[in-house]
This record gives structure tokens, C-alpha cells and sequence, in this order.
């Protein structure tokens, strides 16, 4: 894959996102870190607070992390911006606004546990990112796309019944931009991307073919 950056200039517009907005940054993680707490552990999940988190995640990743810092090296970056902020707007509708999205936290199945370990493992992003060999400022640390993704994916696997395919869309484009320069810029932490990815297209093919069965019994019993 050809990309119109060096791995050089990658990591400095990582430095100068972390350079300049290192409190807000921080803010963001213990903001994030406080809802996922409140919603493992609390025995009514706080549905419209996720998606507003989400929205924010998003809104936060496409006019700062694409349209601050990132279009001064890929001219994508506004298109990934766009994309990030219809995303953003899509949580705020559906979640926000409908509240059509409730997030179980209760480990009843495979799904959720997998649920957990993506949202757990988003938050734990800039310790991996350190394990991988990654120095600050230049890494990539919260509020970027990658761990947005892996947080989103998360939500997206504890949401009953499934959440609307749009919701799913981005994330998955996501998932395959960001896991290809993964591979490229060797940014191990963000493997595990391919994996949400993965996770994403299985979750939403099994629930509606269980969702279409469930029908069909229904219909043949009446």
C-alpha cells in the first residue's frame, strides 16, 4: 500500500498532537475511563452517556486529530474527517437523541466478553503502545482514530438488540485503513483492529440470521 507520508512524518504529527494537547487529551482518557467503569459496574448501563461519548470520540477525532493535524500530510484526512463527524452524528441520532442503543454490560455471552476486552483494551492503548517500543511524545495516544475504533467496536458488540448497520459502516472502514498502515508503519498496537473488524462484520451477519429465525419460528407457529 502506497501512502503520501513517511513513516517519519507519521510519528511528528502524532509529537505535535500530543505536544499541544496533552491536558485535553488526558481529560479525554479519564472522561472515557469513568463512563466504561460506570458501565461495567453499575446494574443499569448509562445508555444516552455512552452515545454521547461516542459522538464526542468521534467529533473529537475528525475536527482535531484529522482536521487540526493530520491534513497537513495526507489531503485524506478530510475526507476521514467528514467521515468521523457523520459518525459522530449517527451516535448523537440514534443514541442521543432516539436512545435506540443499550449497551449490556452483563457477560451473558461470547459477544460481550469480547465487547469488554476491546473497550478495556482501547483505554489500555497508550501502555501497549509503550510495550511496542514507542516513545512520547511521538506515538499515538487517545483521541486518534485507532483507539476510537477498538473503543467503538466495543460498544458496538454489547448493543441489544443490534444497533442499525450504518453504525457499523465506518468503524469498518476504519478498521481496514487503520490495520493496513498498521502493518506498514509496523504500529503494533493497532492490530487488533483486523480483529474488530472481523468481530464487527460476524456480530451483525449471526444477529440478523438469528433475528431472521427468530421470525420464521414465530411466523410458523401462528
Amino acid at each position: 500500500m502506497k501512502v503520501p507520508f513517511s513513516e517519519e512524518q507519521f510519528l511528528a504529527v502524532f509529537g505535535q498532537y500530543n505536544d499541544s494537547l496533552e491536558t485535553a487529551v488526558a481529560i479525554l482518557w479519564i472522561g472515557t475511563a469513568a463512563v466504561v467503569l460506570f458501565w461495567l459496574t453499575s446494574r443499569r448501563p448509562p445508555d444516552r452517556t455512552i452515545a454521547a461519548l461516542l459522538a464526542i470520540e468521534w467529533g473529537w477525532t475528525g475536527l482535531v486529530y484529522h482536521f487540526g493535524f493530520f491534513t497537513r500530510i495526507n489531503p485524506a484526512a478530510w475526507i476521514f474527517g467528514a467521515l468521523s463527524l457523520i459518525q459522530a452524528g449517527l451516535f448523537a441520532w440514534f443514541g442521543v437523541v432516539r436512545t435506540q442503543l443499550h449497551f449490556s454490560s452483563k457477560p451473558t455471552t461470547a459477544w460481550t466478553a469480547l465487547a469488554w476486552a476491546f473497550v478495556v483494551y482501547s483505554l489500555l492503548y497508550p501502555l501497549v503502545g509503550l510495550a511496542a517500543g514507542f516513545h512520547p511524545p511521538r506515538m499515538p495516544t487517545f483521541g486518534v482514530p485507532c483507539p476510537t475504533t477498538l473503543l467503538t467496536a466495543g460498544f458496538l458488540l454489547s448493543v441489544r438488540p443490534r444497533p442499525h448497520r450504518v453504525l457499523f459502516i465506518i468503524p469498518l472502514l476504519w478498521s481496514v485503513i487503520g490495520g493496513s498502515a498498521a502493518i506498514l508503519f509496523r504500529v503494533y498496537q493497532d492490530w487488533p483492529l483486523m480483529l474488530a473488524g472481523s468481530a464487527l462484520i460476524l456480530f451483525g451477519l449471526l444477529e440478523r440470521s438469528l433475528t431472521m429465525g427468530r421470525r420464521l419460528m414465530v411466523s410458523g407457529n401462528e
